[in-house]
């Protein structure tokens, strides 16, 4: 009777950890302080930019800027700067999405600036600190 006990409260903690852990993920930034990661199918990816930019991009407003893009059905980037809504680029030129960076993991979420991401099975709901934000997935792109 103790085994069967014990090997229930062993799969119910098992069950029980993936939510547990569920929370804020830090992701590093390089050395430039721009932080990349993916979601986990590798359908969107997304670039941080802080303030002031890096040696090589310049946010058209001088940043903090958060820039996703999503692979398929079909290539769209979605630009959030620190005011203002997002912007939905719906054929953007350059499409480098998605390489081999950090998974910000299904219920998790991650911040930095005036953004902050959640990640689900569902898709990727971004936000700045005044309320403007986005959410993308395969099925669709809302912005606000």
């Amino acid at each position: 009777m103790l085994v069967r006990t014990l090997s229930a409260a062993m799969v119910a903690t098992l069950v029980w950890l993936p939510q547990a852990y569920a929370g804020s993920q830090t992701i590093p930034g390089n050395g430039e302080g721009q932080v990349e990661f993916n979601t986990p199918s590798g359908n969107i990816g997304c670039i941080y930019t802080p303030k002031g930019g890096t040696s090589i991009y310049q946010p058209q407003d001088g940043g903090p800027e958060l820039s996703c893009s999503r692979i398929e059905p079909s290539y769209i980037t979605v630009i959030l700067g620190p005011n203002g809504s997002a912007t939905q680029i719906k054929n953007p030129g350059e499409q480098g999405c998605c390489g081999d960076v950090a998974k910000l993991a299904y219920g998790n979420s991650w911040s930095k600036g005036p953004f902050s991401c959640q990640s689900s099975k569902k898709g990727l709901t971004c936000a700045a600190g005044n309320g403007h934000g986005f959410f993308v997935s395969k099925a669709k792109v809302t912005v606000k």
